[in-house]
């Protein structure tokens, strides 16, 4: 826990995994207009309730990955939850992969970011 060696690149990653994860949970708050839309679009019902876990999900993941608490543990479940957000966005943009496009790319390679760092025996 609290590992913060810059040369390590498991260390570096998990950082990094965390770090991202920020601007979506203050976008969640600067952008609620279009969050709401991508959330109805996506089908998630109650559309309120289910921003509002997202962004508290996100702060505890992003606050966990970057100090290193339970890091695989942690690791994994936002991993587990990038996969849901690949799956929400893949819906709602009809199937494109290239992130420029709209597409699912860019949180499925942080859920996979994600799983290699839960992989690592921390």
């Amino acid at each position: 826990m609290f590992n913060f060696d810059l040369s390590n690149g498991y260390v570096l990653l998990r950082i990094v995994c965390g770090a991202f994860i920020i601007p979506h949970a203050i976008g969640k708050i600067t952008a609620q207009n279009a969050v709401t839309g991508f959330f109805t679009a996506a089908g998630f019902r109650p559309v309120k309730l289910w921003v509002y876990s997202a962004m508290a999900i996100e702060w505890i993941l992003a606050l966990a990955m970057i100090l290193g608490v339970y890091t695989r543990y942690t690791a994994a479940l936002t991993g587990v939850f990038m996969l849901v957000a690949t799956a929400a966005n893949h819906r709602v943009c009809k199937g494109k992969w290239l992130w420029n496009l709209g597409g699912s790319e860019y949180p499925f390679f942080w859920a996979l970011c994600c799983f290699i760092v839960a992989l690592h025996p921390s």
